[in-house]
């Protein structure tokens, strides 16, 4: 098939893409992420291809306030993860923006110790103005990566507010990042952060306060009620620019992956990202085909219709997904 890319027509096979991107081609996979930024008509195509081959991946989603470290720790965990023989891949998402650029450029500058490795992959990521944000793309670029043969996939939001929440449904487990001297404690309450990490991180550990920071923390995890049988959530300290802590941080994500196994959560998580996912497509596609100037005229009708009093909202809405 076709496809138009920068002005010009390009042939794409989908099978040899895949082909490539799963023995390592980075321009292969970049290809296919940028199928899945632009919503391309061959994503369908390059997703049935790439199905029968995700779910092998540890998605580890990494979040925090500005200024925590986020970048830096994503750096350190990529060349701790690198030292025990893993291929890493890094999707740093910035939900509130509708361009690439700026701050996502800053943080591949800042994760540029792996440059040149063929086990590591960096790309940013920005919504686009795609309407489902990071539920649209974000998982499905998450799966290629998977897919691509990636052991472990680290996601990183460079958004704040809701992207912090949203990260934990991208992820099998969510690092909460945290520094002192930041108000992270309150942050923590008001963000409502403690219910989505998995594992939290105190970064900068060598500053005054990291201490207390880390004993507020502990203390309001263990006032948040939990089923009995989950998982321990365990606070770290760390001092990312030196890689000090890290090895640590890597041994709980392996145990908390051990552990997702064998509770049977990492299914649950799965099967409910699978079907936010699914309900975001669906509804990407129809206000894609809604957007058409046939449907608008259609739609415009039907709303018409509605403040006229000859028709109510949920009957028109029934004839529109009707059609």
């Amino acid at each position: 098939m076709n496809v138009r890319t920068g002005g010009r027509r390009r042939e794409v096979s989908v099978p040899d893409l895949v082909s490539r991107a799963r023995e390592g081609q980075h321009a292969a996979v970049a290809r296919l992420l940028t199928l899945v930024e632009d919503a391309s008509p061959l994503l369908h195509e390059v997703m049935t291809a790439l199905a029968p081959h995700w779910g092998r991946a540890h998605v580890v989603g990494l979040t925090g306030s500005p200024g925590v470290g986020k970048s830096t720790s994503t750096n350190a965990l990529v060349g701790e993860l690198r030292r025990r023989g893993q291929r890493v891949a890094v999707l740093a998402v910035d939900p509130s923006s509708p361009f690439s650029g700026g701050a996502l450029l800053g943080d591949r500058v800042r994760m540029g110790d792996h440059t040149g490795d063929p086990d590591v992959y960096i790309r940013s990521m920005a919504s686009r103005g795609h309407l489902g944000g990071l539920s649209w793309a974000a998982p499905q670029a998450v799966r290629v990566l998977d897919a691509v043969g990636f052991d472990t996939v680290l996601v990183e939001t460079v958004g704040v507010g809701q992207s912090e929440v949203e990260i934990a449904g991208l992820a099998d487990t969510t690092v909460v990042l945290l520094a002192p001297g930041m108000g992270d404690g309150i942050q923590a309450a008001k963000a409502g952060i403690l219910e989505i990490g998995d594992l939290y991180v105190v970064n900068k550990a060598d500053r005054d306060g990291a201490d207390v920071v880390r004993r507020d923390l502990r203390t309001m995890l263990s006032h948040s009620e939990r089923p009995e049988g989950s998982w321990r959530r365990p606070v770290l300290k760390a001092v990312a620019r030196s890689g000090e802590g890290m090895p640590e941080v890597v041994a709980k994500l392996a145990e908390h992956k051990e552990w997702l196994s064998t509770s049977g959560e990492l299914t649950r998580r799965r099967t409910a990202r699978a079907q936010r996912e699914v309900e975001a497509i669906a509804l990407e596609t129809m206000r894609r085909r809604w957007g058409s100037v046939g449907e608008q005229g259609i739609l415009a009708d039907l709303a018409g219709r509605v403040v006229a009093g000859r028709l109510d909202p949920h009957t028109a809405a029934d004839q529109l997904l009707d059609r």
